[in-house]
């Protein structure tokens, strides 16, 4: 997936060439003092100052104090709340940049965490497979569904020598149907039919945690906007028809709750007070108490709704039925029939702006995109989109229409939309097949948005390929195929920082190890770039293996001349005591290309006092892992911290700092 030239914040990309070329002479000085409060504090902060600027940085438990202080595997939230420093305003709308990685401590020699600090930002804008932080608070990840009963994860910023590698690869019981993520993004619930359960993905570590039982035949999932229960719809044609309701707490069933026949959509109001699910054979929407998970009505709508959407502006339910070519509108205290609104048979999903503002509803038997209304309940648009529309998505500024029978796909500007407006579309070509050519399509969208640019994915499942669509351009501008499967749907899981109040800029992380964090910001008006640090203490409910050997990478530069052999230097010690490990015959270095090419195993010469040294012939350019193992104390190459670095084609180091990588001679 080449998308390398469009780094996730746009804004970034003057600054990032900035900091590839010269990141430690642009920042190196550290212009106001950072101050960190008391470890058993309710909170962890720290202060910087530059350029008139006030970043505070604060670090707590979400609901509580940090207590004995920051622990691994834990919850924290980040804050960093932005002031102009002369008037205490709040400085709002910007785009800041975080990542939180291992620190490294150099002794003895002024500002050697900062300028290593720094130097490690340069690599992460720089995009380089194998050079990522432990935790990357910008970024969004791409999730592919195949055919097969995989998930593929894709990294979109990444790229080495043009080709993008698969972060992950994620195996399911059966072939995905839907999915829906959490609130915070850290969890992926998917549908799987075949084996009537739903499997639940943890999008921080890329696995999949559990399997929950959800009734016959699990298709449609929902999450309720509090984030409270998943509901899933059982898409059957006897008694075992109805919805699975999962406590998203216990990852246990609560209850089934039996409604009519066929397929199920699903919908909720705004409070999670109620639930919506329309039954397709049976013509009819079932509204239920989410409080006492019970079915208080049944109200037919028509014989095949095929759809249905809560009004956040209206506060209706709109419920399109494919075969009466209406959108009945039920509100009211008792959720009456307050309207129908006739368009055309062959309706298809039925779904809202981000905003509320209009509501779209796909016609593929007759080629159309229908605009309504809600605030009075009209059609305004009824807008022209050959080739069997079947699904919508948004972005804050389009409309994504995708046919069934052709490789384009049209974006609506909605700002075009309203009542004596003519809509503005356009089309682009994605990809060289219609997605019907693949055959069975699940029911997750095969376009997927982001929130951090104004930007899509859309997959093709009939070339098996994922585009990139930077809005405004002609055409996509990169594409990524999954080799080894069969591309259907896609999402994005997004990481990035959220406002949650004016100058204050946040998120949740779960701290991965314990040890001291670089918390490295980075923000582009005014140019700022600081590194704050945080300590995590280990947490004595999580049962650790006794490590044998221990290893500290005598490194300041993760930059290295491709083709030449260079002189790789460590040192092993006793983790318990820190001393020396000594006289050590068998230290193997292991070490290969991203995303796994060239792959060479050599093995290292003690120099004294515990360090070693072995010569690593990188033979091309690109990004390079590097493991140590001893076999003769039963460590192996994934028992012990690897170390990545970037073969170039000549030699760069960073101003200032000898490279403990050195060429040879």
């Amino acid at each position: 997936m080449n998308i390398n030239h469009h780094t996730r914040h746009p804004r970034w990309r003057p600054f990032r060439s900035l900091c590839l070329s010269a990141c430690l002479v642009a920042f190196s000085v550290q212009a106001g003092p950072a101050s960190q409060g008391p470890v058993g504090a309710a909170v962890l902060s720290q202060r910087f100052i530059r350029n008139g600027v006030v970043v505070d940085f604060r670090v707590r438990r979400p609901g509580g104090s940090l207590g004995a202080g920051l622990m691994e595997g834990q919850v924290a939230e980040l804050r960093f709340r932005l002031t102009e420093q002369a008037t205490g305003v709040p400085i709002q709308g910007n785009t800041p940049g975080v990542w939180m990685d291992m620190g490294q401590v150099l002794q003895g020699r002024p500002q050697a965490e900062q300028r290593s600090c720094k130097d490690k930002i340069a690599l992460y804008l720089g995009g380089a497979v194998g050079i990522r932080p432990m935790l990357d608070l910008n970024s969004y990840y791409v999730v592919v569904m195949n055919r097969e009963p995989t998930l593929s994860i894709v990294d979109p910023l990444v790229s080495m020598v043009g080709v993008t590698s698969t972060l992950a690869m994620i195996r399911l019981k059966a072939s995905g149907a839907d999915w829906a993520k959490s609130a915070d993004e850290r969890r992926l619930f998917v549908s799987m039919p075949a084996a009537g359960q739903v499997a639940v993905v943890d999008t921080e570590a890329f696995k999949r945690v559990t399997d929950v039982q959800a009734g016959l035949a699990p298709t449609r999932v929902a999450l309720q906007p509090d984030g409270r229960f998943l509901w899933v719809g059982n898409d059957t044609s006897d008694d075992a028809s109805g919805v699975t309701v999962i406590d998203t707490e216990t990852l246990a069933p609560l209850a089934h709750i039996s409604t009519g026949a066929g397929h199920h959509e699903i919908a909720f109001s705004d409070d999670s007070r109620w639930a919506f699910v329309s039954s397709r054979e049976s013509g009819t929407v079932s509204v239920i108490d989410v409080q006492d998970l019970a079915r208080v009505k049944e109200i037919g709508t028509g014989p095949m709704p095929i759809s249905l959407a809560w009004s956040t502006l209206a506060s209706t339910v709109y419920v399109a039925d494919g075969e009466a070519g209406t959108v009945t509108v039920l509100g009211g205290e008792a959720f009456g029939v307050q309207r129908r609104i006739v368009l055309a048979p062959g309706l298809g999903p039925l779904r809202f702006t981000q905003d509320g503002r209009f509501a779209l509803v796909v016609n593929p038997a007759q080629d159309r995109v229908y605009v309504l209304d809600p605030a009075t309940d009209t059609r305004v648009h009824a807008i022209q989109v050959s080739g069997k529309p079947y699904q919508l998505a948004f972005s804050r500024a389009f409309a994504y229409v995708r046919p069934l029978a052709n490789e384009y796909v049209t974006l609506i500007n909605l700002l075009s939309l309203g009542q004596g407006k003519s809509p503005i579309t356009q089309r682009i070509q994605v990809g060289s097949g219609a997605p019907r050519l693949a055959g069975d399509l699940p029911l997750a969208d095969s376009i997927a948005t982001t929130s951090t640019e104004a930007a899509g994915f859309v997959v093709n499942p009939a070339d098996n390929t994922t585009y990139f669509y930077m809005e405004g351009m002609n055409a996509p501008s990169s594409n990524y195929k999954v080799y080894g499967a069969s591309a259907r749907a896609v999402t994005v899981v997004d990481r990035s920082l959220k406002e949650i109040e004016p100058g204050v800029y946040a998120s949740k992380v779960k701290i991965p190890a314990a040890g001291r964090y670089d918390v490295a910001f980075l923000l582009e008006t005014p140019r700022m770039l600081h590194c704050f640090s945080v300590e995590a203490k280990a947490n004595p409910s999580i049962q650790h293996e006794v490590a044998r050997l221990g290893v500290e990478y005598l490194s300041e530069a993760r930059s290295v001349p491709a083709g030449d052999p260079v002189a790789f230097r460590f040192r092993l010690v006793n983790p318990q005591t820190g001393q020396p490990r000594t006289g050590l015959k068998d230290v193997g270095v292991l070490f290969f290309r991203l995303p796994g090419k060239d792959r060479t195993e050599v093995y290292a010469k003690e120099e004294g006092e515990g360090i070693y040294r072995a010569m690593l012939p990188f033979p091309r350019p690109g990004a390079y892992y590097v493991y140590v193992g001893v076999r003769s104390e039963r460590v192996g190459y994934s028992d012990l911290p690897y170390y990545s670095v970037v073969a170039t084609e000549k030699a760069k180091g960073p101003a200032g700092g000898r490279p403990a990588v050195e060429e040879r001679g």
